[in-house]
């Protein structure tokens, strides 16, 4: 009887399950607000990436609504062959205009929009300066690019130096590129150092501001207008699938990039674009940022309240600067465990663990949006308190 020939993939599924380190998918039954319902339960939701409430806003819902009924479904098509909406185009200048760049190019999903850049800008003769945390989609684009990697210790603005000095007079390019906000720690980089250095050694300066884009800046435009720092920054790459509630990405850059991107960025190239209701809503959301600044100020609100809880509490919430806030376990087996009894008590926060964080740095990851309210949230902290001691957390 021959062996199955994807029996290692069960073998590797039963090791997990054995060093409770399996999860299974939490099934969304409702829309995403925060409170929600998954797997049949109504839960705080502490796990969603809808910063300013926007997957249910009116006037997205509404604008989703009539793009359907005037350009159908579909796009049916790529962008370079029949894709490109008139859509698609007042959308790419409504991001341009709102980042204040001379253009943009919207991708089918923020990791596409990183992974195809770097992809297509480099070659294997050229030299990437990357944080060590920065985001798989950075990571991948790295690797597809072929161009040596270079790994600096993460916001380590000296040591970054040290890097790009030991590359001087080395032929080809140089990208030096970090996250905005990163993902897993809430953390803000130190762009206007690493803006210095790559001015100061020639580099290209790349961000993916995916977490900063409608959460950081005026009116949501970002780690580059939160630090002043317009016109100093190459490339910028943001998310519609985060605080704008949709699905996408983007990249910002001057008018001959992306062009250049039009024509070599493989996602681009090989992906059917956005649905009209898609662009329509991304476009509206841009609309509601510009008009609505008190969403940015309730997330705010709600961020330094509940911040100022889990430490009260005595949870250590690591680096967090932003409403990524992060509850540091350190044992993934615990960290998945604290995120069941949390579910089952009525918040759903998710548990990560390698490979998703470092090995021995296991946490729970808690984001609070501008439309949780006061009660929500300090409901929230009675049962992370609660489960925390239960546990030996705290």
């Amino acid at each position: 009887m021959p062996s199955a020939p994807l029996q290692f993939l069960s073998d590797e599924l039963n090791k997990l399950r054995e060093q409770k380190l399996y999860q299974k998918l939490r099934i969304l039954e409702s829309e995403q607000r925060p409170t929600a319902r998954f797997d049949g339960r109504e839960v705080i939701n502490l796990s969603s990436n809808n910063y300013l409430g926007l997957t249910t806003h009116p006037r997205l819902k509404q604008k989703a609504l009539q793009a359907i009924e005037q350009w159908g479904v579909g796009s049916g098509a790529v962008r370079t062959i029949a894709g490109t909406m008139s859509l698609h185009m007042e959308l790419e200048e409504k991001i341009a205009r709102f980042k204040n760049v001379e253009a943009s190019v919207v991708f089918q999903s923020g990791f596409t929009a990183n992974a195809g850049t770097v992809q297509a800008i480099l070659t294997r003769d050229d030299v990437i300066i990357s944080d060590e945390l920065n985001h798989a989609s950075i990571i991948d684009g790295c690797r597809l690019s072929r161009a040596e990697i270079k790994v600096f210790p993460h916001k380590d603005v000296e040591a970054c130096e040290k890097v790009l000095k030991e590359l001087a007079g080395r032929k080809g390019r140089k990208l030096l590129v970090t996250d905005g906000v990163f993902s897993m720690d809430g953390d803000i980089a130190p762009l206007p150092g690493l803006v210095a250095l790559a001015e100061k050694y020639g580099c290209i300066m790349m961000i993916d501001d995916a977490h900063a884009s409608g959460v950081l800046g005026r009116n949501g435009r970002g780690t580059v207008d939160h630090y002043g720092l317009h016109g100093r920054v190459d490339i910028q790459v943001g998310t519609l699938s985060k605080a704008i509630g949709a699905l996408g990405g983007y990249v910002c850059s001057t008018r001959d990039t992306i062009e250049f991107l039009y024509h070599r960025a493989r996602p681009f190239l090989f992906s059917t674009s956005h649905p009209p209701s898609v662009a329509a809503t991304c476009i509206a959301a841009f609309e509601v940022l510009e008009e609505e600044p008190q969403l940015i100020e309730a997330l705010w609100t709600n961020t330094r309240s509940f911040k100022e809880g889990l430490k009260k509490l005595g949870f250590n919430t690591g680096m967090s600067e932003t409403p990524i806030t992060p509850v540091m376990v350190g044992d993934a087996a615990l960290a998945h465990q604290f995120s069941r009894e949390l579910f089952a008590a009525g918040v759903f926060a998710m548990s990560l663990g390698f490979p998703t964080v470092p090995v021995g740095k296991a946490r729970i990851r808690t984001i609070v949006t501008a439309t949780h309210t006061e009660d929500e949230l300090r409901r929230a902290l009675e049962i992370l308190g609660s489960v925390g001691k239960k546990l030996g957390i705290i």
